[in-house]
């Protein structure tokens, strides 16, 4: 989240009642209820993720260890058994939709 500079956000009439309140002060306005973006919806780090642990899932199904995994992907061994056993669940879950 960036800061904005009020004087080019709000009516002057809106920011001086604002600065009657809170002069000089940072203010975190909240979002309107229902318009909350999901987590990684701007960027593209969650679908990075996703095919980060698609691959490791697929390593490891080939026979790779996850320590080798671990040290391959700057990650502990419990983050990757973490990440094997989300994608076991994910594969079983689409497999029950067929």
């Amino acid at each position: 989240m960036r800061y904005k500079n009020a004087t080019q956000h709000l009516p002057k009439e809106l920011l001086e009642q604002v600065q009657q309140y809170a002069d000089g002060e940072f203010l975190y306005i909240p979002r309107i209820k229902g318009s909350k973006k999901e987590w990684g919806e701007k960027t593209a780090t969650r679908r990075e993720l996703k095919a980060r642990n698609e691959r490791i899932y697929k390593e490891y199904l080939a026979g790779e260890r996850t320590e080798a995994l671990a040290r391959r992907y700057y990650l502990s061994v419990k983050s990757i058994q973490r990440i094997i056993v989300s994608q076991k669940r994910e594969a079983a879950d689409d497999d029950s939709r067929k």
